[in-house]
């Protein structure tokens, strides 16, 4: 039987117990599939118990256990944050699994192994129970690459940034060009827009906030990575 670790630290590790987030309105659980240490993220409205799945990325039978227990039928969607493949090899079976619709950008739709129910676009919405997240497009790691940010009851922010923002820097980029447009986006669309109390949870290893990021942005900057 899983097990949910509580309190919350937003470390976990391949093989550890899931661990779990209440903030006002949902509960947040997070979850390493996989050996690249990848996080999967199910987002449970906690009035109506519908539920959202960020990055159905391995180990679909452990996947499948934490749905079972948390949200058995609730699933209303599985968000996948970008194209490359360590983030969605349980994607088919999760969904054969749950019978869940799939979204994507439409710029890293092509290479997933499920074609997405709905593609997503920046500033659309996605609804689940009373919850509402806000679509980002962050162009640079990927042409479609997509943050999900919710606003819990407090109006504190949570963002589901996949590999577009880490503690540290953000997310590897294989051209100046990339570099400069995940720069751009990340800056404009993230800390120009949100206040440091905004919690940012990437899609491999542990959650910062912006207000811990924020004063490396010049150096992130001119060391072009």
């Amino acid at each position: 039987m899983i097990n949910i670790d509580r309190p919350y630290t937003g470390h976990v590790s391949p093989g550890s117990d899931p661990q779990q987030h209440d903030v006002p309105g949902a509960r947040i659980i997070k979850m390493s599939v996989g050996g690249m240490d990848n996080n999967c993220y199910l987002v449970q409205c906690t009035t109506t118990g519908a539920a959202l799945l960020i990055d159905a990325a391995n180990e679909a039978e452990r996947i499948a256990e934490l749905i079972d227990f948390v949200a058995p039928g609730q699933i209303g969607v599985i968000v996948t944050t970008h194209q490359h493949p360590d983030h969605w090899q349980a994607l088919k079976q999760t969904t054969a699994a749950t019978g869940a619709p799939t979204a994507a950008h439409e710029l890293d739709a092509d290479p997933l192994p499920v074609s997405p129910d709905r593609l997503l676009a920046d500033g659309d919405h996605i609804h689940i129970g009373e919850l509402f997240f806000e679509v980002i497009h962050l162009r640079g790691h990927t042409p479609g690459s997509v943050t999900l940010a919710l606003t819990d009851g407090d109006q504190r922010v949570h963002l589901f940034t996949g590999d577009s923002l880490f503690p540290g820097g953000l997310g590897r980029t294989t051209s100046p060009a990339d570099f400069d447009s995940l720069y751009h986006d990340v800056t404009t669309k993230l800390f120009a827009r949100y206040p440091d109390d905004t919690v940012v949870y990437p899609g491999h290893g542990d959650d910062t906030t912006l207000g811990t990021e924020r004063p490396q942005l010049a150096e992130w900057r001119e060391r072009g990575w």
